[in-house]
């Protein structure tokens, strides 16, 4: 049975002033910890046996506590869930806690108050009938055009598929004609990047031709005491191998027959002129009323929206902001906070020094646990 806000804000409404951060340890939990702690929040993170030194070991410093599972999966379990109640835990949600737990369990069984909307990280699957692009198209927002099948390809295309290897990352191909899909998609079944099961359900796209911008933000739940949301830093993402076939003269990319990957392995920090900022906080905006109306009560926390700066194919002298993924969670950029001048801006606005975007989450959790007001910032 799917779990009600009201039954969270039940749960919330027992915990005393003194509530824990908890986090997966995976994708963003350096970030949480380092947030949570340097503002005076109480931390736990959950680790995975046989990955967990990173955070048991090297980074013990973070966390007060370090809860070791088999399995990402036993998150749900009692026995777990039993000890987060007890440190009066609020949970922030990343991409691994998605893609380790799954959002049935984390619609039905995870009874632990989370700091976002639970029911908005179903969303990011591109599979599902309410999946992104159908909330960004509801939003207005445009979105790179969508083959329906290889047949249709009659430009160049980029080929998303999910890897059969790694359940976080997808593999990526760029043909510009249905007879380069089917070569290509030959090529890395036969590597074992990808499955015919992967290959059956890739989305197809246009290739838009513009800079690459992650453009995150943060909603605020208290509106009322912070504002609506702010524009919290832009990046991109350095990946494995296409970082390396990038570095390298065209002859020489040609000459290596290795497919090309994207599997993320860190990112860089990026500006964007004052004049252009409006494409990206329009497009938020967008998002922001459209998710209210599809999934109340809405954004809680840190979004982010990757796509390009693009020219309009109508005139070829309008520039657009085309979005291509959206991460209704923590983005996972450890870069942002040192790369980003919004960090001074926000630090301004708030009064204290904010240095990383989750700083503000912990921010707004520690003002609603003040204002008694915890039930507002969870589902």
């Amino acid at each position: 049975m799917t779990i009600t806000r009201a039954e969270i804000q039940s749960i919330v409404s027992a915990y005393t002033d003194d509530v824990t951060i908890g986090v997966l340890g995976s994708h963003s939990a350096l970030e949480v910890g380092m947030s949570a702690r340097s503002i005076g929040s109480k931390t736990v993170v959950i680790v995975q046996e046989g990955r967990d030194l990173l955070y048991s070991k090297y980074h013990s410093h973070l966390y007060d506590y370090v809860i070791k599972v088999r399995n990402f999966r036993d998150l749900v379990s009692q026995e777990i869930q039993d000890q987060l109640l007890k440190l009066n835990t609020i949970f922030l949600p990343n991409r691994s806690f998605s893609v380790y737990v799954g959002y049935d369990e984390i619609e039905n069984e995870f009874r632990i108050p989370m700091y976002g909307n639970r029911f908005m990280l179903r969303c990011e699957d591109r599979k599902d009938e309410k999946g992104q692009y159908y909330l960004l198209k509801k939003a207005g927002i445009r979105v790179p055009e969508e083959f329906d099948s290889p047949e249709d390809i009659n430009r160049l295309a980029i080929v998303k598929v999910q890897r059969a290897d790694n359940p976080l990352e997808r593999a990526f191909f760029y043909p510009s004609s249905p007879e380069e899909f089917f070569e290509q998609s030959k090529e890395y079944k036969m590597k074992g990047l990808i499955d015919d099961r992967g290959l059956k359900e890739a989305r197809i796209e246009e290739y838009i031709l513009g800079s690459r911008f992650n453009a995150n933000f943060h909603r605020y739940a208290l509106s009322d005491l912070y504002g609506d949301f702010d524009l919290v830093g832009l990046s991109d993402r350095r990946q494995v191998n296409l970082q390396g076939f990038l570095n390298l003269p065209a002859k020489e990319q040609l000459k290596i027959d290795v497919p090309v990957t994207n599997e993320e392995i860190g990112h860089y920090g990026l500006t964007i002129r004052e004049s252009k900022q409006s494409l990206l906080w329009n497009a938020a905006k967008k998002l922001i009323d459209s998710a209210e109306q599809e999934y109340s009560p809405g954004i809680i926390g840190l979004f982010g929206l990757q796509g390009a700066i693009a020219y309009n194919p109508e005139d070829m002298k309008t520039l657009e902001f085309v979005v291509f993924d959206l991460s209704p969670r923590i983005p996972g950029d450890p870069a942002m906070g040192p790369t980003s001048p919004e960090m001074r801006s926000l630090s301004l606005k708030h009064g204290f020094k904010i240095e990383d975007p989750i700083d503000l989450t912990v921010m707004e959790i520690q003002k609603a646990v003040r204002e008694n007001r915890l039930k507002d910032v969870v589902t």
